[in-house]
């Protein structure tokens, strides 16, 4: 079996984005070996997170900023001192980590879902975590 822990750098343009994380899951997943199993996505940055969704309607995207703005506005009342405390928000509720369940050598996943690494409090450099296990 291949390497099994894998650490990939994303550079980050924007306040708030989304990038599509499956050419790297893809990568980890080739080099691993693995054919049935799990990985584990994991974001160590507490204004980013990872999700899976849509990858069909690139609206979809847009409809998610616009939906997180508005339940998490960044209020002048926050008394975290950086200032992004709506981006710790968003990140707490969307989550740090998704599990996959890989089977024949792919990840499961229907039809129009990829993962995501969630961006917060960009522009940034930021590290995405996968872990493949055998199993």
């Amino acid at each position: 079996m291949g390497k099994t822990l894998h650490t990939f750098t994303i550079s980050t343009h924007e306040k708030q984005s989304f990038t599509n994380l499956d050419h790297y899951l893809e990568k980890a997943l080739s080099e691993s070996g693995v054919q049935n199993g799990i990985m584990v996505v994991y974001c160590p940055h507490t204004t980013g997170a990872i999700t899976i969704n849509e990858n069909a309607d690139p609206d979809v995207k847009t409809d998610l900023k616009l939906g997180l703005d508005k339940t998490f506005p960044n209020k002048p009342e926050y008394i975290h001192m950086e200032g992004n405390s709506d981006g710790h928000m968003k990140s707490s509720v969307v989550g740090a980590s998704e599990t996959l369940i890989i089977s024949e050598g792919r990840p499961i996943l229907g039809t129009w879902q990829s993962v995501y690494f969630c961006e917060f409090d960009g522009p940034r450099t930021r590290t995405v975590h996968v872990k493949v296990l055998e199993g």
